[in-house]
């Protein structure tokens, strides 16, 4: 991709945001499924959008905000991907985290508890920094410039050049 000018595409755009939305809730089930497994009988949307789920007095709790920091710094990998710019890392974050409160309030409503908000504002500021930062390293590579020159010089031989003094 070249990063002349900067072309609206609100299809874009969309598309980054679903697949963005898409690859961290799957991730946040992977973690889910990984620290939950064993501790509950029966895995639920529950522990993805109810604010009751995320708190710090039973070891189930902890292992629910395990799953959402981790799923943030999974959405930071993302983002290299999907996102591929810096500048717009904070931005997609913050829609990743803005969609994600709305679907909690649709489902359990505002969220009241403390430990929501830390947890999912240190899943944000996480997921935006890191991103940013692994954008940047990626932006700052060096471009190899041996696969756009050919090491070979091909003359065709059915023309003859002639040099004049």
């Amino acid at each position: 991709m070249f990063y002349g000018t900067a072309v609206w595409d609100p299809w874009l755009i969309v598309g980054q945001i679903i697949c963005l939305q898409c690859s961290y809730y799957l991730t946040l089930g992977v973690f889910m499924m990984v620290f939950l497994g064993l501790r509950v009988p029966r895995l639920s949307l529950v522990y993805f959008f109810d604010y009751a789920t995320l708190t710090t007095s039973t070891l189930t709790g902890w292992c629910v905000i395990a799953s959402f920091l981790f799923s943030s710094l999974a959405g930071a990998v993302y983002m290299i991907f999907l996102v591929e710019r810096a500048r717009k890392c904070l931005d997609f974050s913050a829609t990743l985290y803005i969609i994600h409160l709305f679907f909690c309030i649709m489902y359990g409503g505002w969220p009241s508890s403390m430990a929501w908000w830390v947890v999912n504002g240190t899943g944000l500021a996480v997921m935006a920094l890191l991103a940013e930062y692994l954008c940047i390293k990626r932006e700052q590579r060096e471009i190899p410039m041996d696969r756009f020159h050919s090491s070979k010089i091909i003359i065709p031989s059915s023309r003859k050049y002639a040099f004049y003094d």
